[in-house]
Order: C-alpha cells, then structure tokens, then sequence
C-alpha cells in the first residue's frame, strides 16, 4: 500500500510550551497554524521536507486549545488519555504520533479492515484554506504502540507544506516499527526524538 510520512505529531502541554521546545530543542521558531475545530486543539508548524526521501513533511506541535469548547468525544492521538497528560504536564514536549499521507482514505481503512485492525472512520476536516480526510477512531487512541500511523487524504493539491518557509530543518531517518523515533537536521545539530509509548495509557494497546 502507498503511504508516505505526511507530519510528526509532537505534542505539548500547552502551544507556548511547544513552541519553546522548538527554539531550545530544534534551534528555529515554528510557524502559526490553526485551530482544530472539530477536536479542541491548536497547533504550530515546522517545514521538516527532505525531498526525494521526505518531500512534503511537516512537524505539528498540538496542544489542547483552552479556549476552545469541549469536542464532545475524545480528541485524536490520546491527548485525553490522563497518562498522557501527565508526562506532557511533567515532563514535557514530545514526539507523540504520526500521520501518514495516502492516495486513498477509503481503500486504506477497507485493507486495514480486512487486516482486523481498526483505524475508525473516515472525518472530513478543515483549517483555513485546507481541507482533509482523516481516519479517527471513537476513543482517539493511537494505534499497535506507534507502528501504525493515523492515515490522512489530503483534498486537492493544497498542503501545509506549500505555505511554509523552508526551516533549515530536515527529516534525515524515521522508524515506526519497533517504536517511533525519528532524526532531524537542525541548526543545533542532529536531534534524536523518540515517542511517548501509547503503553503509557491505562487501556490497552489498540489494533
């Protein structure tokens, strides 16, 4: 099945926080983004492209948005999971997911299906000028540790990548099957990031 790296989903306690993680951690500032209606969050930007291995990859800082009214279900990628919370509240900034760009939305979850893994259903979704669909499941969990991404069909040519400056910041190396990390190039050098475990909720691990 086709499926390249579309954005890391680095997730923060709050967008401040993540923001400056980025400037300490990774030696840039990240572009603003948007607000996430349909889930309660907010988030900013970071042009990480490394064409032809990595082209069109952005990193996402996400963080709950306070000002935004309560979702009404769980918000993606186990923000609302409480272990999560904690380690973002006591630890800090962190890589958490990623998000994998498909040709086809429907085809991916009818394979995955058929694979016995539940990815949840497809959800249109929109920020500004962008509109997407994206796979969510009803509880927002992750999926198999972080092996399996959140699958995501970009609508029409636009993507948050055509905005973005180029950061100095490159996507050098990603691996998501035996646990997410992934390696940056940055103006402090190469920067490691490794993945909250989704072993850290108190459910279990979800297929």
């Amino acid at each position: 099945m086709s499926m390249e790296v579309d954005h890391l989903v680095v997730a923060a306690n709050t967008l401040e926080e993540g923001r400056a993680w980025c400037e300490r951690v990774l030696g840039v500032a990240p572009q603003p983004g948007g607000r996430h209606a349909l889930m309660g969050t907010h988030n900013l930007l970071l042009n990480i492209s490394a064409p032809p291995t990595y082209p069109r990859c952005y990193l996402e800082i996400i963080a709950i948005d306070p000002e935004a009214p309560d979702p009404g279900r769980p918000r993606w990628f186990d923000l609302d999971q409480p272990a999560v919370r904690e380690r973002l509240a006591h630890e800090g900034t962190a890589l958490l997911h990623w998000v994998a760009r498909v040709p086809s939305l429907d085809a991916t979850l009818a394979t995955w299906s058929g694979e016995g893994i539940d990815a949840g259903e497809a959800v249109e979704a929109a920020r500004g000028d962008l509109s997407w669909r994206i796979a969510l499941r009803q509880d927002g969990r992750r999926l198999r540790k972080e092996g399996l991404p959140v699958p995501i069909e970009w609508q029409g040519d636009a993507h948050p990548t055509d905005k973005l400056p180029d950061s100095g910041v490159r996507l050098v190396s990603f691996e998501a099957r035996d646990g997410l990390s992934a390696e940056l190039e940055t103006p402090n050098g190469i920067v490691e990031l490794q993945a909250i475990e989704a072993t850290l909720s108190n459910a279990p691990t979800t297929f």
